[in-house]
């Protein structure tokens, strides 16, 4: 275990200082393509940032984001042990990498000073009946973190402020999910360092489709949804949104994000609910097969 351990260090390393290659290429795609003199500005900016993060091996962002573990382990092996080295890895982690210390007590306001509490990091696991284990970790930063909304519907929504506000009403179908990005994305505007990733789910719990969005961020952008009418409609609101002139760290432009991932999970028929989460151009994640 001890070997998984300094594994697990090592993916924590590079996931802080390295952009995956797919969120890389897409940015520099998005600074060819940009005309809006302060959107090219701040992408040749992030470009930059990440050459120099990744040759001197270190973090990306200061902030180094709330650790969120999708694990998958062969049949027989003790989930508790896992959490105990990922546990005891990410302590390491905050030593070596080094890591911001992020866990803080919500009832004492303590930092713990080594990433390390009550649910903290965060780690889902499944079995699987492959030989491999597979650790998927994600590093989430508090600000695209608090971008999140979770909608019940159907429901009334306002896109825009006072007068301006336009009221839409969000049914149970398609567009009523469109139509639930967009007010997320209205409320977002250029807070959490777009170019965003955008994950949807939708499902009959509240705790279901939080799972599910979260771990749609872990997709290469490249990747296509299996049932047609989910890719179909995660190509519309991909283009839908990036006509909306956010752009760039929100200084405008033709790239507001530059991928939306959707989940569908069943539900019950009295629930309709959507979690919508975002991530920001530096969507941090990293997998270890071992």
């Amino acid at each position: 275990m001890l070997k998984l351990r300094d594994g697990i260090v090592e993916l924590y390393r590079k996931v802080a200082t390295s952009i995956p290659n797919d969120i890389e290429e897409a940015l520099k795609a998005t600074f060819g393509k940009e005309t809006e003199p302060l959107a090219r500005k701040s992408i040749d900016i992030v470009l930059k940032n990440i050459s120099l993060a990744r040759t001197s091996s270190r973090p990306i962002c200061q902030d180094t984001g709330f650790p969120v573990f999708f694990v998958k382990v062969p049949i027989g092996l003790s989930h508790r042990n896992i959490r105990e080295v990922i546990v005891d890895a990410t302590r390491l982690a905050t030593k070596r990498v080094p890591l911001r210390a992020n866990a803080v007590s919500s009832i004492t306001d303590m930092n713990s000073g080594d990433n390390v509490g009550d649910s903290f990091p965060l780690i889902y696991i499944d079995e699987t009946e492959e030989q491999t284990l597979t650790v998927d970790l994600m590093l989430k930063g508090g600000g695209s973190e608090n971008l999140g909304q979770v909608y019940k519907l159907p429901m009334e929504l306002c896109l825009g402020q006072g007068t301006e506000c336009i009221t839409l009403k969000a049914e149970r179908d398609f567009d009523g999910i469109r139509k639930c990005v967009l007010d997320a994305l209205f409320k977002a505007q250029g807070k959490g360092c777009p170019p965003y990733t955008i994950a949807v789910a939708i499902g009959g719990a509240k705790d279901q489709v939080s799972f599910l969005s979260k771990r749609q961020l872990m997709r290469r952008l490249q990747d296509v949804h299996p049932d047609p009418a989910i890719a179909g409609l995660e190509s519309r609101i991909l283009n839908e949104v990036n006509s909306l002139g956010i752009g760039p760290l929100g200084f405008g432009g033709q790239t507001t994000a530059l991928g939306v991932k959707i989940a569908a999970a069943h539900r019950h028929p009295a629930s309709y609910f959507v979690d919508i989460s975002f991530a920001c151009w530096a969507n941090r994640r990293g997998r270890l097969v071992w």
